[in-house]
């Protein structure tokens, strides 16, 4: 019996023993899972490492567990890998392994965490949690915060769950969020709040909001929080109202400070705060000692010595110059209280000895506090790479420590103690100055090197005797640094005086941890501790220790609820009355549906859009008064002609209506509360005598435009709903009801996308074989004209519609003071008033004039003005002699544009088709872009987007009164994809021409006449417009309608009526998003580039021809604060010499700028943003000599004297002479070197400055012209006097002219300066080079000191950077 039941043990045992064997080789599998069932959760993960033979019920129930649902309420779907594609949700009663189930081993396994049954997942409660320790097992925590520096010690919290605002740590405890870089501020606030004493007396203390704005008070603020981390249900809660009660902003969140740093400042504004209140001396009740600091003699034994207090302890790693560092705490201890000898150099002189002597300097601790703060400084300065580095050492701890071995009574004995003097003040900062905290407050009774100690020295010893037999003191924090020296993360491990439990507060996530984990932070390894150890040591290790005082007299509990103040228990009503609202809305938020709305304006046409936000049990009913209010319709329309229907916004398709629904509610109709949905709403009207059309699933949209050959109009569209199955015949009966057309005579047009204008001829033929789709756009014609019976691609039909989708509608902006405004308002006033007349002015004469003569006559004489006019300004010497034929012809070639008006007619709008030449599309070249004379700045970063962007199209073009709408479709009155076929079009992307390209432009008209092209009719009407409120308001605009085939300069052509002058002597500025202008002068390129609604400004001023360039001039002005002045701009040509440009530029010079000279008395140079360069030479050829491009600028430079440049092997050199004895630089001279010489150039500077040429130095000027720096930095901070022997080799590469150098002489001696004249120099010289914004010196990136400010907001100091 006995042999039997050890062989079925050993069997077990066995048994046990291979599952483990087994699971230790057994695959795992890494899931991670994304909760898309509310958008706060959307872009957070849970990870899950299971062994591949988990069955995939209990990876539900470890799913459940981590995110805080009840399991069965929510479905799991995948998210990647071949069963992308499969939306099934995973079987979670199914027996299968994950592995069965197609999980992937070694591999990320995506799934989507998802709604059931529409329905959102249901929230654990709060007193259910995880119960399986294994579950925790086989959970991966949370990745490591970036800037972190992980190792295999770091210490993780196993329970982390990501929905860290749904549910509270099972510990009980609160943590904190982390703002971005302030888990140093958690970790000291954490270890404030379970510290009894001091949140005891925080919740004594009682705000008086009379006195104080409760926002900036810093106690009150430290006080809320604390009561939220004692009663908060949540799991972790904000500190933004601490901190900007410190006075921070955002920004500070950012920065990452020391936690020690951190606890003084606090200290410090705590007390400030506190002062004149029961805790004004509560720090220094609870973590302030006292210790001396002495220096005794070693031949007489007097003594000098002095007080100091301390916040903490700062105790070294390792010593200076050791590679040994301290085993443990008590050891630094000892080496922080161990006397050094001074003697040899450091000998300290003694007052009683009156001579050097050899002397004992030290510390010794007279008091601890209650509170003892270690510092352990980890963080050093390493002299030989001279960084920052962080010491990760090992060093030891303990759980109790005794301070009592620490506290010497000896020296109380001594009877040299009674003789209290000063230490002396030469040998203050020597020794252990570096280790001594900073003095947070001095204690009034106790003054530096006078004793007011009155008891015997009986009694004191007595005390202290009694002092050394109680200091045991008990660690209860430490505050951990992981990472390096450059960044890192903390977090504080801390004991509960409740439970004596450790717990790791690690921002939002606090968790239990053992005293085994509290080791785990000594630091280094337990090996040998040799130089090299920390390089491969862990990098997570304790910072800071606190420990309180083991006395039962003073140790404190923690206040339970019914001994709070009055004040408190208030605080605690009011902040969880707030979390319940804050819960209560949390709880409505997660079950709104959010979701787009649209709505079509029933009187304004414009297509208006919003986010509906209604609750899932509202009715559909409900909702629809909801949208009605939020579309502002109370004014437009009743709300019984309101009803929503399913929309895709993208294809422009009214997917469903719902039809007997109203009571249905919204979450049942939406398919649940999701973060999104895949449609959207439309808030769909009509007028009163209409009736609603039904929508049904799978039905197509059609958008049909009734098209009117005589008028040559197209009607605003119609919506109707086809199925694909039906045939066109079928189609055109459909549409013959909806528009009372006959179905005989009909033809149908279907644009399926743009320039696809199909005739759908084959009426057997479904709507799905000819291309139909989800929303489409047809035209019909029905009539009995000819026009059906000629081939449809030379139809009158297929050019209408052609024309149509071509047209797009421009705002152009004119000129002020336009010529051409008197010519428009005598044709508007001959026209009976009416502006829309002026199409009919503008048309081409087909016939008798009739009784228009009398406008014809006012147009004519205009014409002969707009030729005298041209014809003056070309002998002004604007335009070339080649050019000045061929404009003058070109112009008369433009005929008087009158036709006969018929009065019943007046209403209705002409067209204009002018016969223009289309250029040989391969001459057609890229758009040349310049800058316009307002706007300067020349980024196309917000070109493109601009080019794609249209709100409306050419659909508003056509007459809208006549066409019956006999149904109601929301749609009627403007098509909501009526921008779609200009969409079509982006990507014909515009193109910009470079110098590689081709470097010239267009001229204004062809060489080779009209012959070239094939004759077509572009399409031109506009209209005088009204610009609303903006920038354009006040301004002259016109709304044109184009085609946008036409070519740029068929266009300008166009717009001369209205400009009043020739097209060669205006330009066309495109304006762009940011009102950013660029000038368009490529005049055969077409305007397919522009979309609806682009704007064009119109500018005086000649336009560019082939080969020529606008140039802006500036002038330099080397002895000024600001050497780069601009002038004018100007236009230089391809071929011309420098001269030539010279002489163009004389009288507008005079003209626009005063400048009266001649023609060598200045010149012209290379510019480089502010920098001088090349001088351009009389002789020189722009192109041939001088590289050219768009937008190019140029110096212009006033001589004194005539021109010393005379040719290119010269070198232009600008010198200044610092006189160091003076402090002052010389203005600059111009230095012209025949050679690269240095000996060249030192001849030139000692001929101009009367140094001998052996005492001349000089150096290279740096930066940006005029290479300005402080004159305090100048003597020492240049490079002089470098050994080359020519100026084109390294360190100077001088090649260029324009080039900047310094020079002084040798034998001059610098100022000596006292303090106050270098004090006062430095503001100037700060002053001055910080108006022309030049650095005043070189500083690397300072870390931002850390600061809390007790008025609530710092104050800005402009003279600290």
């Amino acid at each position: 019996m006995f042999w039997s039941c050890r062989q079925s043990i050993f069997a077990e045992m066995k048994k046990k023993f291979s599952q483990v064997e087994s699971a230790a080789e057994e695959p795992r599998v890494l899931c991670i899972i994304q909760d898309t069932t509310n958008s706060k959760t959307v872009n957070e993960r849970v990870t899950l490492n299971l062994p591949a033979s988990t069955p995939l019920k209990r990876l539900f129930e470890d799913v459940a567990s981590k995110v805080g649902y009840v399991n069965g309420t929510f479905d799991l779907v995948w998210g990647n890998g071949d069963n992308v594609t499969d939306t099934t949700p995973i079987d979670q009663n199914s027996d299968k392994t994950v592995l069965d189930a197609g999980f992937e081993p070694g591999k990320k396994n995506f799934l989507h965490l998802t709604d059931k049954d529409g329905e959102q997942p249901h929230i654990m409660p709060e007193e259910s949690g995880p119960t399986d320790d294994s579950v925790q097992d086989r959970f991966i925590g949370p990745l490591p915060r970036e800037g972190s520096v992980g190792c295999t010690n770091d210490y993780v919290s196993l329970s982390y769950s990501y929905s860290s605002v749904l549910s509270k740590s099972e510990t009980g405890y609160v943590g904190l969020v982390n703002q971005a870089m302030t888990c140093y501020l958690n970790s000291l606030l954490q270890t404030l709040f379970m510290t009894p004493e001091f949140r005891n007396a925080l919740y004594k203390w009682e705000f008086e909001e009379s006195e104080e704005d409760p926002v900036t008070s810093i106690p009150y603020q430290l006080q809320r929080l604390f009561v939220l981390l004692q009663t908060s249900k949540k799991r972790a809660i904000e500190t933004t109202d601490v901190t900007r009660s410190f006075g921070w902003d955002s920004s500070e969140a950012w920065q990452q400070h020391d936690v020690q740093e951190l606890c003084r400042v606090m200290f410090d504004a705590l007390e400030q705060k506190w002062k004149q209140t029961e805790q004004a001396d509560l720090i220094n009740q609870l973590y302030q000692g006292k210790l001396k600091d002495y220096v005794r003699c070693l031949e007489c034994g007097y003594e000098g010595w002095r007080i100091d207090t301390y916040l903490d302890i700062p105790l070294v790693i390792r010593p200076y110059g050791s590679n040994q560092a301290f085993a443990s705490v008590e050891e630094a201890l000892h080496a922080f209280i161990q006397p050094e000898i001074l003697d040899g150099p450091n000998q300290y002189f003694c007052e009683r000895c009156k001579k050097k002597c050899d002397a004992r300097k030290g510390l010794r601790f007279l008091h601890f506090p209650y509170l003892l703060t270690l510092q352990l400084k980890r963080f050093d300065f390493d002299y030989t790479t001279m960084h920052r580095i962080k010491l990760n050492d090992r060093m030891t701890f303990p759980e109790e420590l005794d301070m009592s071995v620490f506290i010497d009574v000896e020296d109380e004995k001594s009877p040299q103690t009674e003789s209290c003097t000063d230490s002396g003040a030469e040998n203050e900062g020597s020794c252990h100055s570096d280790q001594l905290s900073n003095d947070f407050s001095n204690d009034d009774g106790v003054d530096e090197g006078i004793c007011l100690e009155s008891n015997s020295a009986a009694e004191r010893i007595s005390k202290a005797g009694t002092e050394k037999s109680s200091l045991l003191y008990e660690l209860f924090s430490v505050m951990v640094h992981s990472g390096s020296a450059a960044g890192g993360h903390y977090y504080a491990c801390i004991k509960s005086f409740s439970d004596d439990q450790w717990y790791s507060f690690n921002d939002q996530h606090v968790s239990k941890i053992t005293q085994e984990d509290i080791k785990k932070t000594y630091g280094g390894s337990s090996g040998s501790r040799g130089y090299y150890s920390s390089a491969f040591a862990s990098s997570t290790n304790a910072y800071m220790l606190i420990y309180r005082l083991k006395d039962p007299a003073r140790n404190a509990k923690f206040l339970e609820a019914h001994d709070y103040p009055e004040h408190i228990k208030q605080l605690v009503q009011k902040e969880r009355e707030l979390e319940e609202q804050e819960k209560r809305q949390r709880e409505i938020e997660r079950n709104t549906c959010k979701i787009k709305l649209f709505c079509m304006h029933p009187t304004k046409q414009i297509m208006m859009e919003n986010k509906l936000e209604v609750h899932k049990d509202r009715t559909l009913k409900e909702a629809v008064e909801i949208a009605y209010k939020l579309m502002d319709l109370e004014e437009a329309v009743p709300l019984d002609c309101c009803r929503l229907v399913k929309y895709d916004e993208f294809h422009d398709y009214l997917e469903r209506s719902y039809e007997g629904e109203e009571d249905t509610p919204m979450g049942l109709l939406l398919g649940g509360v999701k973060s999104t949905y895949m449609f959207d709403l439309l808030l769909e009207t009509r007028r009163p005598d209409q009736i609603f059309q039904c929508y049904k699933p799978g039905e197509v949209m059609v958008k049909v435009h009734v098209v009117d050959l005589k008028t040559e109009s197209v009607a605003p569209p119609i919506s109707v709903r086809a199925y694909l199955n039906q045939t066109v015949s079928e189609f055109k009966q459909l549409i013959s009801k909806a528009t009372y057309l006959p179905a005989e005579t009909m033809r149908v047009v279907l644009e399926r996308c743009y320039n696809d204008l199909r005739l759908l001829n084959v009426s057997s033929k479904t709507l799905k074989a000819e291309g139909f789709f989800r929303s489409n756009k047809v035209f019909i014609e029905s009539s009995e004209s000819l026009d059906r019976h000629v081939a449809y691609t030379e139809s009158h039909l297929w050019k209408l519609l052609d024309r149509h989708a071509n047209t797009i509608r421009l705002y152009v902006s004119l000129p002020e003071q336009s010529p051409g405004s008197q010519l428009r308002r005598a044709v508007y006033q001959k026209c009976g008033g009416d502006s829309g007349n002026m199409d009919e002015a503008c048309e081409r004469v087909k016939g008798p004039v009739g009784n228009m003569k009398s406008v014809e006559a006012i147009l004519e004489e205009s014409t002969e003005k707009l030729k005298s006019l041209s014809l003056q300004q070309q002998q002004e010497g604007d335009n070339g002699d080649s050019s000045k034929s061929t404009e003058a012809s070109d112009f008369e070639n433009i005929e008087s544009p009158l036709n006969e008006i018929d009065s019943s007619a007046s209403g209705e709008n002409r067209e204009l088709e002018n016969q223009i030449q289309i250029s040989d599309p391969e001459n057609l070249q890229s758009e040349e872009r310049s800058d316009s004379d307002v706007n300067n700045d020349r980024s196309t970063s917000s070109v493109d987007s601009d080019i794609l962007s249209s709100s409306h199209s050419s659909d508003t073009l056509c007459n809208v009164d006549n066409a019956p709408l006999p149904l109601a479709n929301g749609l009627d009155s403007h098509s909501i994809t009526s921008s779609r076929r200009s969409k079509a079009n982006q990507g014909k992307k515009e193109t910009w021409d470079t110098a590689e390209e081709d470097s010239g432009t267009d001229s204004e008209y062809d060489e080779s006449g009209k012959s070239r092209g094939e004759a077509q009719y572009m399409y031109f009407k506009s209209e005088p417009y009204a610009a609303e409120e903006g920038p354009g308001e006040g301004q002259k605009w016109l709304m044109v309608h184009v085609d946008k085939r036409i070519t740029l300069s068929a266009f300008k052509q166009h717009l001369e009526p209205f400009v009043g002058v020739p097209s060669s002597h205006f330009k066309v500025f495109r304006v762009y998003a940011s009102n950013q202008e660029f000038e368009s002068v490529r005049l055969n390129e077409t305007l397919s580039s522009f979309s609806d609604d682009n704007k064009i400004t119109i500018r005086l001023g000649r336009a560019l021809k082939k080969g020529e360039y606008r140039v802006k001039v500036y002038q330099l002005l080397v002895n000024e604060p600001e050497p780069c002045k601009f002038l004018l701009d100007a236009v230089f040509a391809k071929g011309m010499t420098v001269r030539q440009s010279k002489e163009e530029l004389l009288p507008q010079l005079r003209e626009q700028c005063g400048l009266d000279l001649t023609i060598d008395r200045f010149r012209l140079r290379k510019k480089t943003w502010k920098n001088p360069g090349t001088v351009f030479l009389d002789y020189h050829i722009y192109e041939e000599d001088i590289n050219i491009s768009s937008n190019w600028e140029v110096f212009l430079e006033i001589l004194d004297g005539i021109e010393k440049m005379k040719s290119m092997s010269q070198l232009a050199v600008l010198s200044r002479r610092w006189r160091p004895s003076e402090m002052k630089l010389d203005s600059f001279q111009e230095v012209v070197l025949e050679s690269s010489s240095v000996e060249e150039l030192k001849e030139k500077l000692s001929e101009i400055s009367g140094i001998p040429l052996e005492n001349i130095e000089f150096a290279k000027g740096r930066g940006t012209f005029p290479c300005d720096i402080s004159i305090l930095e100048i003597h020492q901070d240049l490079d002089w006097n470098p050994k080359v022997s020519t100026l084109n080799v390294w360190p100077l590469y001088i090649c260029d002219d324009g080039a900047v150098i310094f020079y002084r002489d040798k034998t001059e001696e610098l100022m000596e300066l006292t303090d106050e004249q270098r004090n006062e120099l430095m503001k100037k010289e700060s002053s001055r080079l910080q108006k022309t914004g030049h650095r005043v010196t070189y500083s690397p990136r300072k870390e931002k000191a850390l600061k809390i400010y007790l008025d609530g907001a710092p104050n800005k100091d402009l003279t600290q950077d």
